[in-house]
């Protein structure tokens, strides 16, 4: 594995007329609520034939109340929930035509996510927080020395060049947000989707942090949405889309 690095699509012209690395088409989401008065089952609807697409080298800022379905979203995108109905798309490939085990690869390989909570392994240096999940993919022998390599240069890439044998304990909560980051792009994704990246944080880190994804959403051209409360920082995504009620705003 390698750090290369991809042409993104710069101008609003490029955007305009780039493939999505990511879309949802007419989504909807509902779940069983139990039964009304009269017997009869009652959902509730968390996504409302909702569509979102995203090019690559592209940062979407989704913010909403909570509640409004932002979560919902984010699990649908990562293939972790089926739609009720509508299409889920990463890249060119529709999720909905493959088996569970193929979309457990394609969450594993082309999707990354970065968890509000970085939910590190507490016995594991950082360097090895990023290995363990080129383990989980299959990565054996020579290909496991290759995945350390890169999780070596991906944590130089965030800022922890020198963080690498440190244990979760040792880390401050900004850093510990950083090696969630370069985990989550140790499968080479198309996709990375980030769940409030910055709430357990203060404002310089918070900052650093949407700096940070940006940057490498330019360097690896990947699609990246990030669902935010921090609307300060808004203005760093290159678009703010809103959810209000399982529908979709731009």
């Amino acid at each position: 594995m390698s750090t290369t690095t991809h042409t993104a699509p710069w101008n609003e012209q490029d955007r305009a007329v780039a493939a999505p690395a990511f879309e949802l088409r007419n989504v909807t989401l509902s779940y069983p609520d139990g039964k009304g008065p009269d017997g009869a089952p009652r959902t509730i609807t968390a996504l409302d034939n909702v569509s979102l697409s995203a090019v690559p080298g592209t940062m979407t800022a989704l913010t909403g109340p909570s509640g409004s379905g932002k979560s919902s979203l984010l699990a649908v995108a990562s293939t972790l929930l089926k739609p009720t109905s509508g299409e889920v798309l990463i890249g060119e490939t529709s999720v909905g035509t493959l088996s569970e085990k193929e979309r457990a690869r394609l969450r594993r390989n082309e999707v990354g996510t970065v968890f509000q909570q970085p939910n590190l392994i507490p016995s594991l240096k950082a360097v090895d927080q990023l290995v363990v999940t080129s383990h989980i993919r299959g990565a054996r022998g020579a290909a496991k020395r290759q995945a350390r390599e890169r999780a070596r240069q991906l944590l130089e890439l965030v800022g922890l060049e020198d963080a690498g044998r440190r244990r979760p304990h040792e880390l401050s909560g900004g850093q510990r947000q950083r090696v969630n980051i370069a985990r989550a792009l140790m499968g080479e994704p198309k996709l990375l989707l980030v769940d409030e990246p910055t709430s357990a944080l203060d404002q310089q880190r918070s900052a650093e942090v949407m700096q940070l994804l940006k940057n490498l959403t330019r360097k690896f051209d990947l699609a990246t949405v990030v669902v935010t409360h921090d609307l300060e920082f808004v203005d760093m995504a290159d678009r703010e889309v809103t959810m209000l009620d399982g529908k979709l705003t731009v």
